[in-house]
């Protein structure tokens, strides 16, 4: 498997963990509105996302819990390359409701929570 992304968490929203019980996690490259920051994860892109989007069955990693995706909105990487956002949602789907969504595999979302942090890496990798 080949690294597709790579950034660090540098902040938690406050209504992060809210939206995370519903199964969904938002990231945002620093930046963000501030309102848009309120509900995101935000990170700094570390390795530029490669041109290629993911496919079906790579790993989406934050810390040590790693999910695989298993399904890629149309827009959801283009997002990703163009302003560090997209919308990953933990309910193991093979078709996003939303084009910029990213679907995976379920999760223990209480562990997901309690990686959270500043400083924790977020890694795709095909």
């Amino acid at each position: 498997m080949s690294i597709i992304f790579r950034s660090t968490i540098t902040s938690v929203g406050p209504e992060v963990l809210e939206l995370l019980e519903g199964g969904i996690l938002i990231l945002f490259a620093e930046g963000a509105p501030p309102e848009l920051a309120e509900v995101s994860v935000l990170h700094r892109i570390v390795e530029q996302p490669s041109p290629d989007a993911p496919v079906p069955g790579a790993e989406f990693k934050i810390g040590d819990l790693s999910a695989i995706l298993t399904g890629i909105g149309d827009h959801a990487w283009a997002k990703v390359r163009d302003i560090g956002h997209v919308v990953v949602n933990f309910n193991g789907e093979d078709v996003p409701e939303r084009p910029g969504e990213l679907c995976a595999s379920e999760v223990n979302l209480a562990a997901l929570a309690e990686l959270l942090q500043a400083g924790r890496e977020i890694t795709i990798q095909n």
